[in-house]
């Protein structure tokens, strides 16, 4: 919408339209910060679920599952806790501790109990993948000026490692949660001379090949995702915000 005193605009149409050029130059000048703190809040939150659940504010703590639910499949055993004596859980000690089953419906409902902590309410695959992201926003603010947008085959060679790990590890529970390949991880031991602990093949508990494997591939997902967006958002609000500017100078408005 123009800014200039044109006799087909009236005097509220006018104001208006320089308080929504104003607001939107406000918001292409400062993307990156408003992204910023959209991504903190949007990372941090689950974590407020354990700490509510901790102090007793359960109806809260349900609440941030419940809508993080819709983002993540919240299995115990690929999820971090706080406040309780291990960061994860064994598959067998969740069963232990809740019900004897593999039924990722029933699994996911597992939120915790005082002697074992109280869960995240997302996986760690989902930390590592939104946490670089937020992350990678920060870093991007002093390199803004100098990074190029990474080429989409290179974006793609960062992405791949987390299409493999996630499908395979899809393809495995479909033989059943603990029952498939990725749960025992016999052909890595098999291909490694079993050079590692027991642990570190079977199980996605911390420091495991599953768990490692769901960090690194998150994290290279996040690198690529801001690497690849935010150069090419940087250039779009700029040209928005120079064109805005010129709208503002042609109206002698100060910008």
């Amino acid at each position: 919408m123009t800014l200039s005193s044109s006799p087909s605009l009236s005097t509220s149409q006018r104001t208006r339209a320089i308080a929504l050029n104003r607001a939107l130059l406000g918001f292409v000048r400062h993307w990156l910060l408003i992204f910023n703190l959209f991504w903190g809040v949007f990372v941090i939150v689950p974590w407020f679920a354990p700490v509510l659940m901790a102090s007793g504010q359960e109806r809260a703590a349900n609440a941030i599952y419940l809508a993080y639910a819709t983002q993540c499949h919240q299995l115990p055993q690929r999820s971090f806790f706080l406040f309780g004596p291990q960061p994860m859980y064994s598959l067998a000690e969740i069963q232990a501790a809740w019900q004897d089953t593999n039924n990722p419906l029933l699994l996911r409902q597992f939120n915790g109990n005082p002697q074992m902590g109280w869960k995240v309410a997302w996986s760690d695959r989902m930390v590592a993948m939104w946490t670089s992201i937020f992350v990678g926003g920060i870093a991007y603010w002093p390199l803004r000026k100098r990074l190029r947008p990474l080429p989409l085959w290179t974006f793609v060679l960062l992405v791949l490692p987390m299409a493999l790990d996630g499908g395979t590890h899809l393809l495995s529970d479909f033989a059943g949660i603990g029952n498939g390949f990725r749960d025992t991880n016999a052909w890595l031991a098999a291909l490694t001379g079993n050079i590692f602990s027991a642990a570190f093949y079977a199980g996605d508990s911390l420091d495991s090949f599953n768990s490692w494997m769901r960090l690194l591939t998150g994290v290279l997902f996040g690198i690529g995702a801001v690497w690849i967006a935010y150069p090419h958002l940087q250039e779009a609000f700029t040209d928005i915000a120079r064109e805005i500017e010129g709208k503002f100078q042609r109206a002698a408005l100060p910008v």
